[in-house]
């Protein structure tokens, strides 16, 4: 079970351990939870968990293009 949790958490996005982080819950908390309110709303959490995704990989390619040393040749 630990290596299924493992492979998932490394090809997820990261939201629910970014979101932990900021927020200072633990990741898997936060998961259960949109677990829980994925069903119960039928699934569209899913749209807020993928802009949120789209938002930290735009944020991600931002930053390494300013600390990019070879940018500026």
């Amino acid at each position: 079970m630990k290596k299924l949790k493992d492979i998932i958490e490394m090809n997820a996005f990261g939201v629910c351990s970014y979101l932990g982080d900021k927020m200072g819950i633990a990741s898997s908390r936060i998961r259960l939870w949109f677990v829980y309110i994925s069903f119960m709303t039928l699934g569209s959490p899913l749209i807020i968990y993928m802009i949120v995704a789209f938002w930290m990989n735009m944020k991600h390619y931002m930053l390494s293009a300013r600390r990019n040393p070879l940018r500026n040749l």
